[in-house]
């Protein structure tokens, strides 16, 4: 295939790529096979700005395709089942959750659904930027996942930064809590199962809006890795609903994020949780 020059490209109508975003960038040429079997190759390279344009980017795609006569082999079974793509053995996950969501969306009613896509905007952003991959997302909440626990960080710091810095509607306090555990999940045809997926919900749930807590999987991997001035201060360890054993958790601090939260939800402090069995440890 003789790549485009610029005047080639130029003179294409916008009908000619498969995806142009919302700055006009045109991406994916498709006006003749080769081109297309190339944007079957490259697509998945794409960096999206949204699942809307990935899914209009991929008909236009399979259309082109159609028209050229060339059979997409692989191309729809990879896009059906994007968790073979996804790393296996020893990852980590990276869970994110809106913080007052009915709030929020008793104020925003019918913008609610704006807002929303707006914090995925940011949230897919930082995941992509630090080599992250998608596993999910429903409702308020995305699941990510890293193949290293420093990266799964340096993506929530970059989450809670821009989270910040957003110009949120109405002035809106708009806020993520975020949850960072490592472990060695089975990877089958519907995504991640095992203890470690329970565990990192869990590590999220526990959290504030505008905090990042990680388990001592993370920390034992990442403290000796960490940017300058972000540390990890210990917050104890914790008992969660439907886990064996109690959670070394602590919170990624920065100078230039918010280092005060309430106490940990729904989570038992081991003390406490020994207490209340008079003493007596399991």
């Amino acid at each position: 295939m003789s790549p485009l020059d610029a005047k080639q490209r130029a003179s294409l109508p916008d009908s000619a790529f498969a995806y142009i975003d919302s700055r006009g960038k045109r991406r994916l040429p498709i006006n003749d096979a080769a081109h297309v079997r190339n944007a079957l190759a490259r697509f998945n390279q794409v960096v999206f700005e949204d699942d809307a344009a990935r899914d209009n980017a991929r008909m236009r795609l399979l259309r082109a395709a159609q028209k050229h006569g060339v059979v997409p082999i692989g191309f729809v079974r990879a896009q059906l089942h994007p968790q073979r793509r996804l790393p296996k053995g020893h990852v980590t996950f990276l869970l994110i959750d809106l913080e007052g969501s009915t709030a929020l969306l008793t104020r925003f009613d019918d913008r609610y659904a704006s807002l929303i896509a707006a914090v995925r905007r940011v949230t897919r952003a930082a995941v992509r930027q630090a080599g992250g991959r998608e596993v999910d997302a429903r409702a308020d909440d995305l699941f990510a996942v890293f193949e290293q626990p420093p990266a799964a960080i340096e993506a929530a710091l970059e989450i809670q930064r821009k989270m910040r810095k957003e110009p949120w509607p109405g002035g809106a306090d708009v806020r993520v809590r975020i949850g960072v555990h490592s472990g060695r999940p089975t990877l089958t045809d519907t995504g991640y199962v095992g203890l470690s997926v329970h565990a990192a919900a869990r590590i999220c749930y526990a959290a504030h809006g505008g905090q990042i807590v990680v388990s001592s999987a993370v920390h034992s991997a990442a403290h000796t890795s960490l940017p300058d001035g972000v540390g990890l201060k210990s917050l104890g360890a914790f008992r969660f609903q439907g886990l064996r054993e109690p959670e070394q958790l602590y919170q990624v601090e920065a100078a230039d994020l918010p280092a005060d939260f309430p106490p940990l939800r729904a989570a038992v402090p081991v003390a406490a949780a020994t207490a209340r069995r008079g003493g007596r440890t399991r």
